[in-house]
């Protein structure tokens, strides 16, 4: 295993002592969180009892063949807690999500939820989000006329950049588990992420964003100094 897998599967590790029996817990997506499955499924065979609500299809596949029971937000409309990865972490808490292409899944399930626990190495931590590229969802109508209007919305909340219609490695088209596609938008620094959210947010066709902001009320980070543990003020 890796340095950087290491570390993720700490913060994956201690985000579990939180977790307790009877628990509706919501299951992130992504490479930090497929290490939070994993030691949920060793702790449940030790004796821990929980509902899990996946965000992807990945984690439900993943969650299944550990035999995690799982349910529904239909059948558990209010969840205990959410544990997820982020791509990166502002100051404030504030969350870029959606480089694994489930933050609408991911958002609603962390919406759902009394608590959001984000686990994830040190270096996620920013001092201004935006070096990762912001994850915005669309439908695949008119795509060239909802970049244009990403662009005016972007530019009203200070931000530019280059909008990359996102693909597999295979070359194919991105395509989400709701059947969305995919824009990341390179703006490199997001200065005032509430104010890039809601404009965004007007854009018809925008779907969602990436921009997760007052959800996350812990963050978990695993360096080489240790784990640290930042509680949203």
């Amino acid at each position: 295993m890796s340095d950087a897998d290491n570390l993720k599967r700490l913060a994956a590790a201690q985000a579990l002592e939180y977790v307790r029996s009877g628990m509706k817990l919501g299951l992130g997506t992504g490479s930090t969180a497929r290490h939070l499955v994993d030691l949920l499924a060793l702790r449940m065979n030790d004796g821990l009892e929980v509902v899990g609500v996946p965000t992807s299809e990945a984690t439900r596949a993943q969650a299944e063949s550990l035999g995690i029971p799982l349910g529904t937000l239909d059948e558990h409309p209010v969840l205990d807690l959410c544990i997820d990865g982020a791509d990166e972490v502002g100051p404030d808490l504030t969350l870029i999500k959606g480089g694994g292409g489930a933050l609408l899944r991911e958002k609603i399930v962390a919406s759902a939820a009394k608590q959001m626990i984000v686990i994830a190495d040190a270096s996620k931590k920013v001092e201004v989000l935006g070096t990762f590229p912001l994850p915005i969802e669309v439908v695949d109508f008119g795509v060239a006329s909802i970049r244009r209007g990403i662009d005016r919305a972007a530019r009203a909340a200070g931000c530019h950049g280059l909008l990359t219609l996102r693909r597999r490695p295979d070359g194919h088209v991105f395509v989400t588990d709701q059947g969305h596609l995919i824009l990341d938008a390179a703006y490199h620094s997001i200065a005032n992420p509430t104010a890039l959210a809601a404009e965004l947010s007007t854009v018809p066709g925008v779907v969602e964003h990436g921009l997760f902001i007052n959800l996350a009320s812990r963050v978990i980070l695993a360096g080489a100094g240790g784990v640290t543990v930042i509680d949203r003020a």
